[in-house]
């Protein structure tokens, strides 16, 4: 039976009815991004929303969408070789996730404190993700035009992929969602080589903390340096990103898998 759930086509700029829907308390939208479809909200009530219409583990915190470099130099702590691989990253327009510690004032902007229990994990870091595509990079924008946060997670049952078809959503989030913007058309164009089967549904990312959370020590160019960074998933353009990495740290590992 079809879910009563408002929806909308995105036609190249912000659907109003979903930055109404984000910008109301606990709030949930879900929307295209360059993988897939993911579960977008602003604060705790929209967290809680979101975990249990995944029926996801509360250990794994939902991401933290950044409209810019600057809100992600604002919020997260850098040094200046992660802020060069974020940077490349920016100027290539590949989507980056990045798991790093949270700036110490920037944690004010964490609305309540079940945002901060569920937007982080039990080290206090969060992944910060760049670039994850226009219809819901511009929703972003506009939020953090009012210094308001994003966090989102996979729109789709836990451990299993929505194939980048709103139909794929899965029946529970489907109800759960405040509104829909629909994209497949957008989200098939990201990989035109690839279909349904094929197509990469998650964004590449890399930890850039060792085991307690502590930012990875600048390497400048030496050799054997550890703790290094560490690519723990795989995903869109890894190629580009596994190149980059080689180029701005001459040490780096490969552990997909490893997630924290």
């Amino acid at each position: 039976m079809p879910s009563n759930t408002p929806r909308g086509p995105w036609q190249g700029e912000p659907v109003p009815e979903a930055l109404g829907a984000l910008s109301a308390p606990g709030g949930l939208v879900v929307c295209a991004t360059k993988v897939g479809y993911i579960l977008m909200t602003t604060d705790g009530g929209g967290l809680e929303r979101k975990f249990d219409a995944k029926r996801r583990n509360r250990n794994k915190p939902g991401v933290v969408l950044c409209a810019d470099l600057e809100q992600l130099k604002e919020l997260a702590e850098l040094n200046e070789e992660v802020l060069a691989f974020y940077e490349r990253h920016w100027e290539q327009d590949v989507l980056l996730g990045c798991i790093l510690p949270w700036r110490q004032e920037a944690l004010a902007l964490l609305p309540d404190e079940t945002t901060r229990e569920l937007a982080t994990d039990t080290r206090g870091t969060s992944c910060f993700v760049i670039r994850f595509g226009r219809p819901a990079e511009q929703l972003v924008e506009r939020m953090w035009s009012e210094r308001r946060l994003v966090f989102a997670s996979s729109a789709n049952p836990s451990g299993v992929g929505n194939r980048g078809r709103v139909e794929n959503i899965g029946t529970r989030i489907e109800e759960e969602a405040d509104f829909i913007v629909c994209a497949d058309d957008y989200v098939a164009s990201v990989q035109p080589d690839k279909d349904e089967d094929t197509r990469h549904e998650q964004g590449v990312m890399v930890s850039m903390v060792d085991g307690e959370g502590a930012l990875v020590p600048v390497q400048k160019g030496e050799r054997s340096v550890s703790p290094a960074p560490v690519l723990i998933r795989r995903g869109l353009d890894y190629p580009v990103i596994m190149e980059n990495l080689s180029e701005i740290y001459p040490s780096w590992d490969y552990r997909h898998g490893e997630y924290y």
